[in-house]
């Protein structure tokens, strides 16, 4: 006899996260209209562009688009390959950063030596040091387990690396960049359970040490003095904070509309680059400031709950990178914003996914390829699948 009740088949589960996948094209969309609208100005009055307006776009959409072909490669690669790679990844980097400091060899920009040149584009190590910092840590606390209490052992060649990394950092100088690689270290060791007490002795010498580094260099000393007050030098030492905050004060609530800003018009500096955000507030006001808050927030969220994911599984180094990316994407915009918006002393460091620049958006895309893996190893595991 033929049952009449319908059986009923479960839905097939997702082999990936849609809303991550959704909120990291989200972020490169929003930058790819952004760096244009902020761009054109720039472009159009250079010599170096060839005065074409759309400079910038051609080159920013190529950039998307090799790093999207770069995260599809390391979405192929398997977590485990990473953690056996990782500490030679992060040597690799360790030498892209002494062969910036060597002159004829590290292209100096503004004052500071940051790149290499490869003829087609230039390749700033301080961004792939930030990826490799984040597998390089995940796989030194993995490693430490059996023994993460112990403060010589365990603790202290960490810091000596953080040491030697952050010295070749400030040298270029890229101050920027040492705090978001700082704050991947301490934060995995962290995650990772290590000694309370060694991360109290931290919270006290972290500060004497930022305080020591900023009386000891001139330029440093400048940036926090007319942070503090912008407007009492507001064509000197507080130009672009000053303009940053009047583009913030434009926008209101919707903006003043899409390409309508007036401070991208040769008044804020770096508008395609470290001071998008203030673009953005410009053009798209407290709305669009927002969006591109809750667009990030969702990115650390979805880390934290990916790596949380990874650790029930006991995959304690997929879950350590997982959360380290979301360490340093959320620290890295934190500090972007804060700037912009005159809360922290102006820095260097570019928003991620969104602002100009060919090796910050590829190895963003890189990270989001690494995070996505993660996450899809997660779920094939938890299903009983190979990986």
């Amino acid at each position: 006899m033929v049952s009449l009740v319908k059986t009923h088949t479960p839905p097939p589960q997702a082999q990936f996260d849609d809303l991550l996948i959704w909120v990291f094209i989200a972020l490169l969309s929003i930058g790819l209209v952004m760096v244009y609208s902020s761009s054109i100005a720039t472009a159009e009055g250079s010599k170096f562009t060839g005065h074409q307006a759309s400079y910038y776009l051609m080159r920013h959409s190529l950039f998307i688009v090799v790093g999207l072909l770069a995260g599809l490669f390391a979405f192929q690669v398997p977590v485990q390959m990473w953690q056996t790679w990782s500490p030679y990844l992060f040597m690799a980097g360790t030498v892209l950063l002494v062969l910036v400091l060597i002159p004829h060899i590290g292209r100096e920009v503004n004052g500071s030596r940051r790149w290499l040149s490869l003829f087609v584009f230039n390749l700033q190590p301080s961004e792939l040091m930030k990826l490799f910092a984040v597998m390089y840590a995940a796989d030194y606390t993995v490693r430490k387990g059996k023994i993460k209490h112990l403060f010589m052992k365990a603790f202290l060649p960490m810091f000596a690396v953080m040491v030697m990394v952050g010295t070749l950092l400030l040298l270029e100088p890229d101050m920027g960049a040492f705090v978001v690689i700082l704050s991947i270290a301490i934060c995995t060791l962290w995650l990772g359970g290590f000694n309370v007490k060694v991360f109290g002795a931290l919270v006290v010498a972290l500060p004497l040490a930022f305080a020591a580094l900023i009386f000891s260099s001139p330029y440093r000393m400048q940036r926090v003095i007319g942070f503090m007050d912008p407007w009492a030098d507001p064509y000197g030492k507080g130009y672009q904070l000053s303009h940053a905050l009047i583009a913030f004060g434009r926008g209101e609530w919707l903006g003043v509309g899409l390409g309508a800003s007036v401070e991208k018009l040769f008044y804020l500096p770096e508008a395609h680059t470290d001071f998008l955000m203030a673009v953005i507030a410009e053009e798209l006001g407290l709305a669009g400031v927002a969006c591109v808050i809750v667009l990030f927030a969702l990115v650390v969220i979805r880390s934290f709950q990916i790596g949380r994911h990874a650790a029930f599984l006991e995959r304690n180094f997929s879950a350590l990178v997982a959360q380290g990316i979301g360490v340093w994407i959320g620290v890295q915009a934190m500090i972007n914003i804060g700037v912009n918006m005159g809360v922290l002393p102006t820095k260097g460091l570019t928003l991620p996914f969104l602002s100009f620049g060919g090796s910050g958006v590829v190895v963003n895309c890189i990270a989001a390829a690494v995070l996505l893996r993660v996450d899809y190893e997660n779920r094939r595991i938890a299903r009983g699948l190979p990986v």
